[in-house]
């Protein structure tokens, strides 16, 4: 573990709205709290990070891989019939990659999710639920061979 990792804590905002599910090898897996979308957020594990370019090469590399796995995964998991990665930061300044899960049925389809229901929290058992369908991607890390910078 190195400095930044050892400095890194998630964002107040970010802890109190998701659900800490596990790490990647760079980034932290959380679950947006609410069950209208199968919504998850990648933190990369490095204190100051605010902006991809703040990550040595190395580490945005793996941060893409990273995001590129979970995506492809999360959308066979939730059937989605598109998955939206975005960075915004702007009311959260620390690096994070948003990864939702959008379906025709979705309350907010075609539009975005941001503010078009009220957040509906979920229940321990889908907590549960969903904790399992992620549990074999943290296990099969989707780790890239990198070497770290000198």
């Amino acid at each position: 573990m190195d400095e930044l990792e050892l400095e890194f804590e998630l964002h107040p905002q970010l802890a109190a709205d998701c659900i800490v599910l596990g790490d990647f090898p760079l980034c932290r897996l959380l679950l947006m709290n609410d069950a209208n979308y199968p919504w998850f957020i990648l933190v990369p594990r490095r204190a100051g990070a605010t902006e991809i370019y703040h990550l040595s090469e190395d580490e945005r590399c793996q941060m893409i891989h990273e995001s590129s796995f979970l995506a492809e995964n999360l959308a066979d998991i939730f059937a989605a019939r598109k998955m939206n990665v975005a960075s915004l930061g702007n009311m959260v300044p620390q690096l994070h990659i948003h990864h939702v899960v959008r379906r025709e049925s979705d309350p907010a389809w075609p539009g975005p999710i941001w503010g078009k229901v009220p957040v509906q929290p979920y229940t321990d058992d889908q907590i549960h639920e969903i904790r399992h369908k992620v549990e074999v991607l943290l296990s099969n890390t989707g780790e890239v061979n990198i070497t770290p910078e000198s």
